[in-house]
């Protein structure tokens, strides 16, 4: 199995991190995003909607981070919860990561870390960091009273709504302002297979 995918992409470290986890043989394929690799006409071959990560299984390709989870949590009947119903609140879980939380991190990440500062348009990250506070309340509201997103152990709602908290940039996040999250993130942080982002992919900044 090949992951195309760079250091420094949250969803692609979801998939990584599952891929790990659930005990698959895949090897990495650096996609130099910061230079358009990612846009150019033999990746748009791989993926159409130029973007990582993508996976590929045998004959099998497939992206969005969301269906790469679902994937592996199929292929491998791992970290995919234990009922009918704990599958369908997963996927409430993974919606509400993509449309919530990591879109609004991921953006938020690469116009304070990643573009110029003449480049950033004003006012629009104050704008983001409201939104995500209001995301990382419900997230940090939820894990008050469990240990897990669903269930009793850790599934790739998890793994999809920790992507992007484990890396150093800032972007307005700090855990010790949400302490059911950062408890969270060290019960994942502890399970077999864990490894940080950067550990795990090659980065395109490799000396930040």
């Amino acid at each position: 199995m090949k992951l195309y995918c760079f250091g420094e992409s949250g969803n692609a470290y979801k998939c990584a991190l599952a891929l790990e986890m659930a005990g698959l043989g895949w090897e990495p394929v650096f996609v130099d995003f910061f230079k358009g690799e990612a846009r150019s006409p033999e990746f748009r071959t791989v993926n159409e909607m130029g973007e990582v990560p993508v996976l590929v299984d045998g004959e099998l390709t497939l992206s969005q981070s969301g269906v790469i989870l679902d994937y592996v949590s199929s292929k491998t009947g791992k970290l995919g919860g234990r009922s009918a119903a704990e599958r369908r609140e997963i996927l409430r879980w993974l919606f509400w990561d993509n449309h919530k939380l990591s879109t609004t991190i991921g953006t938020t990440r690469f116009l304070m870390n990643f573009l110029p500062p003449e480049k950033r348009p004003e006012g629009v990250v104050p704008f983001l960091q409201g939104r995500l506070k209001a995301a990382y309340r419900v997230l940090d509201d939820h894990l008050a009273t469990r240990d897990w997103i669903v269930g009793e152990g850790a599934t790739i709602a998890d793994l999809s709504c920790c992507g992007y908290l484990y890396y150093p940039e800032p972007f307005g996040f700090d855990r010790a302002d949400w302490p059911h999250v950062d408890a969270w993130l060290g019960r994942i942080a502890g399970l077999p297979g864990w490894r940080h982002p950067y550990e795990l992919m090659t980065r395109a900044f490799p000396g930040a």
